[in-house]
């Protein structure tokens, strides 16, 4: 079978298309026939060698790759999956080698969930990871109704997933854009928008001026950001955060893997996509052997909605 794959750490020319062997499922495991799979951030970091400590222990070639979207081929014992089931999928390559970024993939089958009626499989793709990721920040956040969120990379995957679920829930939710990417956030439910930059964290303020009860904050800004929540408040950070907590704030570290078996939190996710509840967006599509130019284009920022690799 074809697989993006690399043995050496470094840019998009380590990238190759690989010959490998189809992998069998165990028990508890299905095989995906992957018709798409996306490219994100941690794909990136892990060809240029985030994960290397982890990785060099495991077989090469590795394969990157976080979610996909495909049909059941094969199920192992003790599964509920039949062949043809379209699904959608998070996958966590770290723990193999092995990620989503190949013709046929194996996954626990509480990893998965059934593509709603609707759904292209393309757009299916981009849900698994971006949404958990969202869905597992506002978990840990437990924001109540009417309370205020902010949203900083609003305009990105995971921020507009934010958006939509945050609403979803009642919560009032204020986005940090740039200026080109206003109507967009608005579109997707936000109540008000703050530009990009040094003055975010004041211009939410001037908006609530005792501070946001909570705050995603998807672009890294960290301490920065700060100021913008009120005592006592919650951030979730979805790459760590550098610095001391302040003014008894408490600080989510989101951890995807963490829901990468809650297959009912990806099940509702779905359901709300068919719904049309939240927005799938595909921004690209590349053929495999194009894999290296998808992600260079990640690398130049800008992108709404996600790059997708398609087989």
């Amino acid at each position: 079978m074809r697989a993006v794959a690399f043995t050496e750490f470094g840019g998009p020319e380590v990238l190759t298309l690989a010959d490998l062997p189809v992998p069998e499922p165990g028990p508890g495991e299905i095989r995906v026939r992957v018709a798409a799979a996306t490219v994100n951030p941690t794909d990136t970091g892990m060809r240029s060698g985030s994960s290397a400590a982890v990785l060099q222990a495991l077989a090469k070639p590795y394969v990157a790759g976080m979610e996909l979207a495909g049909r059941v081929d094969a199920v192992g014992p003790g599964t509920a999956w039949n062949v043809g089931d379209a699904v959608l999928a998070i996958i966590l390559p770290t723990q193999t080698g092995r990620g989503a970024q190949a013709e046929q993939v194996v996954i626990p089958a509480d990893s998965a969930a059934a593509i709603p009626p609707g759904i292209e499989v393309v757009a299916a793709a981009t849900l698994p990871m971006n949404g958990l990721t969202a869905r597992r920040a506002l978990d840990l956040m437990g924001l109540q109704s009417g309370q205020v969120l902010a949203v900083t990379g609003a305009a990105g995957a995971v921020g507009g997933y934010v958006i939509q679920l945050a609403v979803l829930e009642g919560l009032r939710v204020i986005a940090e854009a740039a200026p080109k990417d206003e109507a967009l956030v608005r579109q997707l439910g936000a109540s008000d928008v703050v530009p990009r930059g040094t003055g975010a964290a004041a211009g939410i303020r001037a908006l609530v001026p005792g501070g946001v009860d909570g705050l995603v904050d998807t672009a890294l800004l960290g301490a920065a950001i700060m100021p913008a929540i009120r005592d006592g408040g919650h951030m979730a950070v979805v790459r760590g955060f550098e610095g001391e907590p302040e003014r008894g704030i408490i600080i989510d570290r989101v951890r995807v893997s963490d829901y990468a078996h809650n297959q009912a939190a990806l099940a509702e996710l779905a359901r709300l996509a068919g719904e049309g509840k939240i927005t799938l967006r595909v921004a690209e599509q590349f053929q495999p052997e194009a894999a290296a130019e998808a992600h260079r284009r990640l690398a130049a920022g800008g992108t709404r909605g996600r790059l997708v690799i398609v087989f």
